[in-house]
């Protein structure tokens, strides 16, 4: 290992700093665009990551993180909190540019970013590990460079208040756990109230002593060890919107997303639409009440079953995983692609390609640029007509994309 002076030039995917020393690229977490800073680097090759010792001068952009488990903890969670909210936002577009340009071989600029409208506050689901510590448990999150270790988290400055209260109440009846060694836990604010999820454990035999100790959290399930079914504790919410499909954590700038994408749909002037990894159907919904037909496909069948009661007749929702639903979906004359941060299967990405001759296009929305870059690659059929970035995640490395692709045959 060595010490090393490096100007921080920019911000890499993952949040750290990158910067060069005689010709090596090193990647400094918890570092910013213009500091000069000391780190200790490991590494082999023409890259090294560093550890930060020093900031010898700082940044412009580089300010005091507010939250104390980000500095004193190394908190993972977040890795931009060091960073002015402007600096982090062109970040963001350089994050997205150059993964573009980099992993798909598309030369693009970066492109323009919604602010989102809380940059603190936002987050309306907060997931913990939860580990025994004497006598009691913890629960908390793990430092940026040790995936094992659990700190206990006090507040979570991202996170809304509810979210943090209902945590609380939760540890304080940790007498009620299920039986393990370790557990996860995740609390949603939802329109019908607070919800939590206990992940883990073998059994649990005080299930009902807990739930009578959490008098603020409206639904309770638990999803026991080794795959085990999904068991419901109770349910008291008068809205049972889904809870356990996908569903952005900050709510203000979902909004934002979704009007934004049901704009770029209703732009193609489809009348069949395909809404690959629908979640509970809310895009679906809206497309279907236009008129157009739409066939909603999603893997989680509480998500499948409600939107299903939403569509109109002639929509449907269908339960499986996309790359074995979409070839028998189509011809459609949009596809609205909306996966996980591993992006889409590479049969979804081939049945695409095939189908450039008769679809108008695809909008692609996406939370993890390098996986969006990765499937752009395999779909040299269509042209990017139009990028634009959400910023769904404040004080995070993460940010949201929506990529619309247009046929290379069609007018431009």
């Amino acid at each position: 290992m060595a010490v090393v002076s490096v100007a921080i030039e920019s911000i890499a995917a993952g949040g750290d700093g990158v910067g060069r020393n005689n010709g090596l690229v090193v990647f400094v977490p918890r570092s910013a665009p213009g500091d000069v800073v000391t780190a200790q680097i490991s590494g082999k090759g023409h890259f090294a990551r560093g550890t930060l010792r020093s900031v010898v001068t700082p940044s412009p952009v580089r300010i005091e993180p507010p939250c104390p488990h980000y500095a004193r903890d190394k908190c993972g969670g977040c890795q931009l909190q060091h960073m002015t909210y402007d600096a982090q936002l062109s970040a963001k577009q350089m994050i997205v540019r150059d993964s573009l340009q980099r992993i798909g071989k598309r030369e693009v600029s970066a492109p323009s970013i919604e602010r989102s409208q809380k940059d603190w506050r936002y987050r309306n689901k907060l997931t913990l590990a939860m580990r025994r510590r004497g006598g009691r448990w913890i629960a908390g999150l793990h430092p940026y460079d040790d995936p094992v270790h659990v700190f206990p988290l006090a507040d979570c400055p991202i996170t809304d208040r509810r979210v943090v209260a209902a945590w609380h109440e939760v540890m304080k009846a940790d007498a009620y756990f299920p039986d393990a060694k370790e557990l996860r836990g995740s609390v949603r604010i939802t329109s019908g109230g607070p919800t939590f999820v206990m992940i883990g454990g073998e059994s649990w035999a005080a299930r009902d002593q807990f739930s009578a100790a959490v008098p603020s959290i409206s639904a309770v399930w638990w999803e026991p060890a080794e795959n085990k079914p999904r068991r419901v504790l109770y349910d008291r919410r008068l809205d049972r919107t889904p809870s356990a499909s996908f569903a952005q954590v900050n709510t203000e700038m979902a909004e934002v997303l979704r009007a934004y994408v049901l704009h770029k749909a209703r732009s193609f002037n489809p009348k069949s639409v395909i809404d690959a990894y629908s979640g509970a159907g809310d895009l679906a919904v809206a497309l279907s009440m236009d008129g157009l037909t739409v066939t909603a496909i999603e893997l989680d069948p509480e998500a499948v079953e409600w939107s299903a009661s939403k569509l109109t007749d002639s929509s449907r929702a269908v339960q499986g995983r996309v790359e074995d639903e979409l070839p028998s979906a189509l011809p459609a004359d949009l596809v609205i692609l909306n996966p996980p941060r591993a992006g889409v299967d590479s049969r979804v990405a081939a049945t695409l390609e095939g189908e450039a001759a008769r679809l108008r296009g695809i909008i692609y929305v996406s939370c993890n640029p390098a996986t969006l870059a990765r499937d752009l690659s395999r779909l040299p059929s269509y042209r990017i007509e139009s990028l634009q970035s959400f910023d769904m995640f404040p004080q995070t490395a993460h940010v949201e994309t929506v990529c619309e692709l247009h046929p290379t045959g069609a007018p431009a």
